[in-house]
């Protein structure tokens, strides 16, 4: 299913305690350079509208979330559900804020190796075509990418409703990362209200009943 159209944040709104600009970041994206604390760190790649950045910073507020979101008025919009569900709290308390970018280089120049506590992959454009696979968020680079960053025991989630996509993931992480481990099932949470989905996809998927597929993986 395709995004649903958003508006941007009103342009009175400052996003700039929570949506960096790529191209003035520090040179290592740590906890220490973005929140200026020690705390265990996990980025989402492709964070939509900002809902699970915003539901799961709240809930563990010991950890900092960072958003990467290619399209930049996504990243504005999740920045800006960031900033207010942060209405009441002081600025030196926020854990989590948006950069607007492509995650891969990021990965590759700013993130230094076994620094990640987890990343979170949720209902990425699958691509369908077999010749713009290599587009894919999850691809061989990545795979790479992520078991580099994250640390001994951090955790890849990985979740889609394409069955092949699941399928071609599950087999690139076994046949490239074998340090992963085998894949854990993830079981679907029961919704008691309407953010006790993950993401808007999930949501979504959900109310078409389509399947989703969910997994996670602790690096050895």
């Amino acid at each position: 299913m395709p995004r649903s159209s958003i508006k941007r944040p009103p342009a009175n709104l400052d996003l700039s305690e929570v949506l960096r600009d790529i191209d003035n970041l520090p040179e290592l994206l740590s906890s220490a350079s973005l929140f200026g604390n020690e705390a265990p760190l996990e980025i989402e790649i492709g964070s939509g509208k900002g809902l699970f950045m915003s539901t799961a910073s709240a809930a563990n507020p010991s950890h900092n979330f960072l958003g990467i979101e290619i399209m930049a008025k996504y990243a504005a919009h999740a920045a800006g559900r960031l900033l207010r569900s942060r209405a009441n709290m002081p600025e030196s308390k926020y854990n989590c804020m948006m950069i607007s970018g492509n995650a891969e280089p990021l990965f590759q120049e700013h993130i230094e190796p076994g620094s990640l506590e987890a990343v979170h992959v949720y209902f990425p454009d699958p691509w369908w075509k077999k010749r713009h696979r290599k587009r894919r968020v999850v691809n061989e680079t990545s795979i790479r990418n992520f078991s580099q960053a994250l640390r001994s025991g951090g955790r890849l989630h990985f979740w889609t409703d394409v069955l092949d996509y699941f399928d071609n993931t599950v087999e690139l992480i076994a046949e490239l990362a074998p340090e992963f481990g085998v894949p854990i099932p993830e079981e679907k949470a029961e919704a008691t209200h309407d953010l006790d989905y993950r993401t808007h996809f999930e949501r979504r998927s959900r109310q078409h009943q389509i399947p989703v597929y969910r997994v996670r993986y602790e690096r050895r």
